[in-house]
């Protein structure tokens, strides 16, 4: 091949110049990685999860190593929109690669109201809606273990904010299709998954778990084949594109989802033991594309 492959794909109605994105929560707001990555180099990046009002997230300890993979219980910690308006997206405005804010709240309101503020940004044309969030105002029914909820929050911000919207499914659910295509009927742009797998870890020695909230979601390798799994149901079910992630360290684990279906994927975990992690996936894939003679990474999307 002569010319270089084409790494271009369309997440639906966002463009990207490559189908790298970051995982919200692993890479704060992309300025805390640019030492390490070009940030320009990347498709996009999605910031950490964003509230309505400040987070201070949950006791320490929050965050334990497993094999192959940790559990993490920060609880949304961030300062705010307004914080993230103010204070954060000024630091943002030069970066050209897709800049995604990660949206979550307690109860449908929250989730329109940030929408709502983010939407005089020029430089924010897509979000991510976390329907992970444990509980709504009433009921106490979480958002994304049920399509009539993940519907609900979905419809919701659909009417309140214009650009592309991806909605983020938890995998701790019996059929994350079903959920999948609630939300695209509701009105998403896109789906990414998986969000974390709830687990739990006990330190033997202090006979206590090893986390303050008892439970919290792993990530890492260990939860890929589900991750894979999950992303190749959906992607077989749904018309809008997916975003695949989950224990991705590596241009071929990359490859493994958009082979499985997914348009884009996202880097998270690993992030914390390469902080180049993402750029070198980039460079892993375009390396392959070459190697097997292959002129547009779309060829690849969904052919198993």
């Amino acid at each position: 091949m002569h010319n270089k492959p084409s790494l271009a794909v369309e997440l639906g109605n966002l463009p990207l110049a490559n189908p790298v994105l970051t995982a919200s929560g692993t890479f704060g707001y992309g300025l805390e990685y640019a030492d390490f990555v070009d940030l320009d180099s990347l498709g996009g990046f999605i910031v950490k999860g964003t509230t309505l009002e400040p987070r201070q997230g949950n006791p320490y300890p929050r965050m334990a190593e497993t094999p192959s993979g940790m559990l993490n219980a920060v609880g949304l910690q961030n300062g705010g929109v307004d914080h993230f308006i103010n204070h954060i997206y000024p630091r943002l405005s030069n970066i050209t690669s897709e800049i995604i804010v990660n949206v979550s709240g307690a109860a449908v309101e929250d989730y329109v109201e940030v929408c709502r503020r983010l939407q005089p940004l020029d430089r924010i044309r897509a979000i991510e809606v976390n329907i992970s969030c444990p509980n709504v105002k009433q009921g106490g029914m979480a958002f994304g273990t049920t399509p009539e909820g993940a519907a609900r929050v979905t419809e919701a911000v659909r009417a309140a904010w214009p650009g592309h919207l991806m909605v983020k499914l938890s995998p701790n659910v019996t059929s994350i299709v079903d959920i999948a295509l609630a939300v695209q009927d509701a009105g998403a742009d896109s789906v990414s998954l998986i969000n974390t797998l709830l687990g739990m870890a006990i330190d033997v020695e202090r006979r206590r778990p090893m986390l303050s909230t008892i439970t919290g979601g792993l990530s890492g390798p260990a939860v890929r084949p589900v991750a894979v799994r999950m992303v190749w149901q959906v992607a077989k079910a749904l018309s809008i594109p997916v975003v695949g992630l989950g224990g991705i360290t590596s241009g071929r684990d990359a490859l493994e989802f958009i082979m499985a279906g997914a348009t884009a994927v996202q880097v998270g975990t690993y992030n914390f033991v390469d902080p180049a992690a993402t750029a070198r996936v980039v460079t892993e894939i375009e390396d392959y594309l070459i190697r097997h003679n292959i002129s547009d990474i779309n060829e690849l999307r969904g052919i198993i």
